[in-house]
C-alpha cells in the first residue's frame, strides 16, 4: 500500500518525501482543485521531478477542475514539457479532458479526482475501459462499499484517510459558486461550509477525517493500492508527522498521531463504518483550528486534560467557543506547586490562571511545543534514499569492475558498468581486503542512494588506491544517477491534436421541466410543457444502486449513463460540462441526446462551445442546489449566513441532505438570444417550487436574476 502524500509548495513536497511517501500529488500555478494554494511554477515543477525520481518516488500533476476550451488547450504545452520531463500521473475530472490527454500524451497515466464522484464499481470499471489507470473514490463511502468495489473491479483504488471532509460531495458542491463566483469545481472555494449560519452556529463545518491502525488494516487487507493524505494548504510539518504516521501504520505499527497536536479543529472517522452520523462528523461549534482541549475554566484554575510545557501556545474560549485571546505559555503554576518554577504540568493536575479574558470558559493547547520541536529535528535529519546493487570484481591483473542496478518507479531495472583503467597489483605490504573495498564504495555520501553489496569477487592480497575507489564510486553514482533520470524521459510529442469550433446554428427552443411528483407534471402540463423529468439523485453509490432509476429521462450520475434501459437520456447539469471537448466525449455514448450545460459558465462561454453533435440545454429556471450531503441536514429548513444569503434545507428519499438557494434562478426572458447561439432546450426545475411560485413563473415571468451565467466564475 503506497502513501499519496499532498504538496502545495516545495517546502511541502521536501517534508513529504522526507518522511517517506511514495507519491506525490501537486498542482501547477492557476490549475488545479487547490488553486489558493501556492502551487508550482513549471521550473519548479520539473526540479521537484528530478528530485522525486531520484529516490523512487512518483508525482501526479492536479488538473482536477472543470475546465473550459482555452484552458484545456492552453494547459497543453504546459504539460507538454512536463510529459517530456516524465511525470507519473495527470489526475483529472473532467471526461473530455481526459480524451484530450490519452490523445495528445498517449503514455501518461490519467487517474479520477474524487471530484468525478464515482461510487460504484460499474463507474470504476468504465473509467478503466475508457484508459484511466486508478479512481480517488469518494470520501462518503462506508469500508463495505469500498470494500464491495474492490472485489468487483480491478482498476487500481485511492482512498482519502486523513484530513478536511467536505460536508458535500466532491464534484457536487456549488454553494461557493452561485453566492460569490468563486467555484470549488474550479478551485476556487471560498468553504461558506466553515461559516456560521444564525443560531445553528457552524452549521455545515465537519471535523477532519483521520484513520488509525484498524482502518488501514482493514484497507491494506482488502488490496487497495494507495491512501491518500489531504494537506496542500497545511504547514510542512503537518505534512511530515502525517505521512510518518501512516507508514508506521502501513509496517503494522500502532503509534499515537501528533497530528492534531499541530492543527486541529477535531477528528473523526468520517464514514468507513457506515454512512455518516452527523453527530459524529460535525463540528458545529467552531471550524478553525483552535488546537486540544485542555480543559473547561472554573474561576481561576482548569483540570488539565492534557500537558502542557513551557513554549506551548494556549487559547481561550467563551462559552460559544468565540476566541478571547491566546499566549505562549512563559509560567506554569499548579495547585500543588504554587511557587516553584515548573517546566510541565501533567494531565489531571489543576493548573492556576492568571489574566484571565472576560468570559473564558474553555482553554485549548493550540501549539505543541514538544511536538514541533521534534518534528522540526527529523526532517532536518533524515531523508529519503533509493536502494542500490553493488556487484565487485577485484582480481590481480585487471582493472576493478563495479555493475551498480536500481530500479525506477515503473519497475525497470538501471544499471551501469564501471571498470578502472589502473592494473590492480598484488600488494607489497598490508593489502586491501574484500570488507574494506566494500566499506569504501558504500561510502555515498550526500548522494540520494543507500546502497547493498550483493556479490564481491576480490583477491587476497591486492592494492587498489584509495583515489581510484574513490574517482570509480563517484563515477558510479553520476553514471546510475543519469541513466535513472534519463529512464523517465519522454520523446517530444507530436502536433496537438485540439477540436476546432463549429459555428453555432439557431435553433428553436423546447421547454422542459423538472418535476419531483405526479401534481407539478400535471400543472406544467396544463401550461404547455409536455417534455418531463422527474428529480434523480446525485450520487450512485455503491450500497444503493439498485435505488437508482435507470428508466429515467434525466441522467444525473455516470452510473445512469451506463447502465440506462436503452432510451435516449438527457445528461444533468450537476456533471459540470463547459466545454467542447466533453460535448464531443458525450456524443459517442449512443443513449445521450441532450446535455444540460453547467449553470457555472457564461453566456460568453456558452457561445464559444460552437455546434455539437448533441444537443445543448440550459437551465431556464430554478433553485439552485448548492450541495449534495451524503447524510440529512434537516428538512423544509431554511438558514442564514452572516451575509444575508438564505438557503433552503431538505431531505431526499435516499436520506441524503440537498440545499438549494432561496432565490430562484430565471432567464426565461434571454430565449431569443440563447437560440441564436444554438441552445435547443430550456430546463424549468420546478421541483422545490410551490404551486404559486410555477403558476406565477408562467403567467408573469418571474424575476429575472441570471446568476453565473452573467460573468461565469473564478
Amino acid at each position: 500500500m503506497k502513501i499519496v502524500a499532498p504538496a502545495g509548495s516545495l517546502e511541502r513536497f521536501y517534508a513529504a518525501i522526507k518522511a517517506g511517501a511514495d507519491e506525490i500529488y501537486m498542482g501547477l500555478k492557476g490549475f488545479g482543485a487547490r488553486r489558493n494554494a501556492v502551487n508550482l511554477t513549471l521550473q519548479e515543477y520539473k526540479e521537484a521531478l528530478e528530485y522525486a525520481h531520484l529516490r523512487g518516488v512518483k508525482v501526479f500533476l492536479t488538473l482536477n477542475t472543470m475546465m473550459m476550451n482555452g484552458e484545456i488547450e492552453g494547459i497543453a504545452n504546459n504539460l507538454g514539457e512536463l510529459y517530456k520531463a516524465g511525470l507519473d500521473a495527470v489526475i483529472v475530472q473532467d471526461l473530455g479532458f481526459s480524451q484530450f490527454i490519452r490523445e495528445n500524451f498517449p503514455d501518461l497515466e490519467i487517474h479520477g479526482s474524487t471530484q468525478m464522484t464515482v461510487a460504484n464499481h460499474i463507474e470504476a470499471n468504465y473509467l478503466k475501459s475508457i484508459g484511466f489507470k486508478r479512481v480517488v473514490l469518494p470520501r462518503e463511502l462506508s469500508f463495505e462499499e469500498v470494500k464491495s468495489i474492490r472485489e468487483k473491479t480491478d482498476i487500481e483504488l485511492e482512498i482519502f484517510v486523513s484530513g478536511a471532509l467536505c460536508i458535500s460531495y466532491s464534484g457536487n458542491c456549488y454553494m461557493s459558486s452561485f453566492i460569490g463566483g468563486r467555484s470549488g469545481n474550479r478551485g476556487m472555494c471560498a468553504q461558506p461550509c466553515r461559516k456560521k449560519y444564525g443560531s445553528l452556529g457552524y452549521f455545515l463545518s465537519p471535523k477532519d477525517q483521520m484513520y488509525g491502525f484498524d482502518e488501514i488494516k482493514k484497507l491494506k487487507e482488502i488490496g487497495i493500492e494507495s491512501i491518500k493524505l489531504e494537506g496542500r494548504m497545511k504547514e510542512p510539518n503537518y505534512v511530515f508527522e502525517m505521512v510518518n504516521y501512516y507508514r508506521e501504520l502501513i509496517a503494522g505499527n500502532r503509534c499515537e498521531e501528533r497530528a492534531s497536536t499541530i492543527f486541529n479543529r477535531g477528528y473523526s472517522k468520517g464514514y468507513f463504518y457506515n454512512n455518516g452520523d452527523k453527530n459524529i462528523v460535525m463540528n458545529r461549534d467552531y471550524a478553525s483550528h483552535i488546537g486540544k482541549f485542555l480543559g473547561e475554566i472554573k474561576r481561576d484554575r482548569v483540570i488539565l486534560e492534557d500537558e502542557i510545557i513551557l513554549g506551548d501556545g494556549i487559547i481561550y474560549l467563551s462559552e460559544k467557543y468565540e476566541k478571547l485571546g491566546g499566549s505562549y505559555v512563559n509560567k506554569i503554576v499548579t495547585s500543588t506547586n504554587e511557587k516553584a518554577k515548573n517546566e510541565k504540568a501533567i494531565k489531571g493536575e489543576v493548573l492556576l490562571l492568571n489574566n484571565l479574558p472576560k468570559g473564558a470558559r474553555y482553554i485549548f493547547k493550540n501549539y505543541s511545543k514538544k511536538s514541533d520541536d521534534e518534528i522540526t529535528s527529523k526532517m532536518k535529519i533524515v531523508d529519503k534514499k533509493l536502494k542500490i546493487d553493488i556487484e565487485i570484481k577485484a582480481r590481480i591483473g585487471e582493472g576493478l569492475e563495479i555493475i551498480a542496478s536500481t530500479f525506477n518507479n515503473k519497475n525497470e531495472k538501471i544499471e551501469v558498468y564501471i571498470k578502472g583503467e589502473s592494473i590492480i597489483e598484488k600488494a607489497k605490504n598490508r593489502g586491501i581486503s574484500s570488507d574494506e573495498i566494500s566499506e569504501k564504495i558504500l561510502e555515498l555520501g550526500e548522494s540520494t542512494f543507500i546502497g547493498t553489496i550483493s556479490k564481491i569477487e576480490s583477491d587476497s592480497d591486492i592494492f587498489i588506491p584509495l583515489s581510484t575507489l574513490k574517482r570509480l564510486k563517484r563515477e558510479m553514482i553520476e553514471r546510475l544517477r543519469d541513466k535513472l533520470l534519463d529512464s523517465y524521459k519522454r520523446c517530444k510529442i507530436g502536433k496537438l491534436k485540439k477540436l476546432t469550433p463549429k459555428e453555432n446554428i439557431p435553433k428553436k427552443i423546447i421547454y422542459s421541466a423538472i418535476v419531483e411528483n405526479m401534481e407539478q407534471e400535471r400543472l406544467v402540463k396544463s401550461y404547455g410543457i409536455d417534455k418531463i423529468y422527474y428529480r434523480g439523485y446525485d450520487v450512485a453509490r455503491e450500497g444503493l444502486i439498485d435505488k437508482i432509476d435507470l428508466e429515467s429521462k434525466l441522467a444525473t450520475n455516470l452510473y445512469q449513463i451506463l447502465e440506462n434501459r436503452g432510451i435516449n437520456i438527457t445528461v444533468g447539469w450537476n456533471m459540470n460540462i463547459s466545454n467542447r471537448y466533453s460535448l464531443e466525449f458525450l456524443s459517442t455514448i449512443k443513449s445521450i441526446e441532450t446535455v444540460i450545460l453547467s449553470p457555472e459558465i457564461s453566456y460568453k462561454r456558452i457561445e464559444e462551445l460552437g455546434e455539437s453533435k448533441v444537443k445543448k440545454a440550459i437551465l431556464g429556471y430554478g433553485r439552485l442546489k448548492g450541495m449534495y450531503t451524503e447524510f440529512a441536514l434537516g428538512d423544509n429548513l431554511v438558514i442564514e449566513n452572516e451575509q444575508g444569503d438564505k438557503f433552503r434545507v431538505y431531505e431526499n428519499r435516499l436520506g441524503n441532505g440537498e440545499i438549494y438557494l432561496d432565490k430562484p434562478l430565471n432567464i426565461l426572458k434571454d430565449k431569443e438570444y440563447l437560440e441564436s447561439i444554438g441552445i435547443s432546450e430550456m430546463v424549468l426545475d420546478i421541483s422545490k417550487s410551490s404551486d404559486e411560485e410555477i403558476r406565477e413563473l408562467f403567467e408573469q415571468g418571474g424575476e429575472y436574476c441570471r446568476y453565473n451565467y452573467d460573468k461565469g466564475v473564478y
